[in-house]
């Protein structure tokens, strides 16, 4: 059952940045590929660095149709077509706007699978309350439903966005695992 503010756990579960061998991308690639799926991301706190991941892998440009980096609201809002009026509600580190950059990028792109991922690197917060860390990741599928999950990084601005870009991957890699294409 996908998860959202109501549900989810306050802390979220964890996420950590991987090592150069832990990188789920070339997984993520391979499986797009033996289910003739395409992927598109959208990336707020990471800003491109799934899309970075993605990308080193041979074979990417296949199934791999690019990433929105819309680090602002105002990226949020006139590249993905989110509604400003409910990031005002929600926040722009919320299930909700998880939920829409991952819609927005699958309209948008017309790739059969998006994900997206907003949240607070830090080191600061941002006034909200949100504490720093706090990762919202959601997946959306051409072929319907979208899932959103927090996600808790620890560690260093750097650290928590490199955690949060390999946690967005292994969304996605999960995902694409549930979809039975036939193949």
């Amino acid at each position: 059952m996908p998860e959202d503010e109501e549900n989810s756990p306050p802390a979220g579960a964890a996420c950590a940045a991987p090592g150069e061998a832990e990188n789920p991308a070339p997984e993520l690639v391979r499986e797009l590929g033996e289910k003739s799926l395409t992927l598109a991301l959208a990336e707020s706190c990471t800003a491109g660095l799934a899309a970075d991941l993605v990308a080193r892998i041979p074979g990417a440009s296949k199934v791999f149709w690019g990433s929105f980096v819309s680090y602002t609201v105002d990226a949020k809002v006139s590249m993905l077509g989110l509604d400003r009026k409910k990031i005002e509600k929600y926040g722009a580190v919320s299930g909700e706007t998880a939920r829409s950059m991952a819609e927005g990028a699958l309209k948008k792109s017309g790739a059969s699978l998006a994900g997206a991922v907003t949240g607070l690197a830090g080191p600061g917060g941002d006034g909200s309350g949100t504490p720093v860390g706090a990762v919202w990741i959601a997946t959306a599928a051409a072929e319907g439903g979208t899932e959103a999950r927090l996600f808790h990084c620890r560690g260093s601005r750097d650290g928590i966005r490199r955690g949060a870009a390999s946690r967005l991957i292994t969304q996605v890699l999960k995902r694409i695992k549930g979809i039975d294409r036939g193949n």
